[in-house]
């Protein structure tokens, strides 16, 4: 699998909402190679990006599950669990859940992170 590389920034919440509602207005356009993901605190990205996730990724890559069901079998995780931790990933853009015939097929969209994060933010 080749790898795709996501930038992720890390920013508090006041500062993200001042910084959407400036481009909403025009006011700033987000540079080339600005994140296009943002967490509120390393914990909220430490929580997304946590070891076990990272594993379930490498299992996806590797194993190439053709069912959330097979996936499940594979890690032993119960399906509430898997379910919401595939949706959060998918939100990030970090998974793909694309629907074939009647089965959920997860995909990685992302294997490479880089982070951004610095005490001055300014929209």
């Amino acid at each position: 699998m080749a790898k795709k590389m996501m930038r992720v920034g890390i920013i508090p919440r006041e500062e993200y909402w001042k910084r959407t509602i400036a481009i909403a207005r025009g006011e700033y356009v987000p540079k080339r190679g600005e994140p296009k993901i943002w967490f509120e605190s390393l914990q909220a990205m430490a929580q997304v990006l946590s070891s076990e996730n990272q594993q379930l990724l490498r299992i996806i890559i590797d194993r190439k599950p053709k069912s959330i069901k097979e996936l499940e079998s594979i890690t032993g995780r119960k399906s509430s669990n898997l379910s919401r931790t595939l949706k959060t990933l998918e939100r990030y853009g970090i998974v793909a859940l694309p629907k074939q015939k009647k089965n959920i097929i997860p995909k990685v969209n992302i294997t490479d992170f880089t982070v951004q994060f610095g005490l001055n933010h300014h929209a």
